[in-house]
């Protein structure tokens, strides 16, 4: 086998800014931060969103209404803003 052609698989501390939320996983990403965590130096990843902070995964994403949305452009611009045909139904 060749030496030297993998790159440097290691635990690598990820803090999500947004809710200062951090945690350990293995990596290959390269770093120029550390970290003391646990009482152990590890490289650390500052990344802006994770299942902890993101909406989807924390229950507070928005459910858009698109067929509210539609209805507005039509009572606001009626036919002039479509140059398609809407059958009424």
């Amino acid at each position: 086998m060749k030496t030297d052609t993998h790159p440097d698989y290691r635990e690598v501390v990820f803090h999500d800014l947004s809710c200062d939320f951090k945690f350990i996983t293995r990596s290959t990403i390269a770093t120029r931060e550390t970290i003391d965590f646990e009482g152990k130096q590890y490289p650390l990843v500052k990344i802006e969103v994770s299942a902890e902070s993101h909406p989807f995964f924390t229950g507070k994403h928005k459910i858009v209404d698109t067929a509210g949305r539609v209805e507005k452009f039509r009572q606001k611009f009626g036919s002039v803003g479509s140059k398609t045909s809407v059958a009424n139904g």
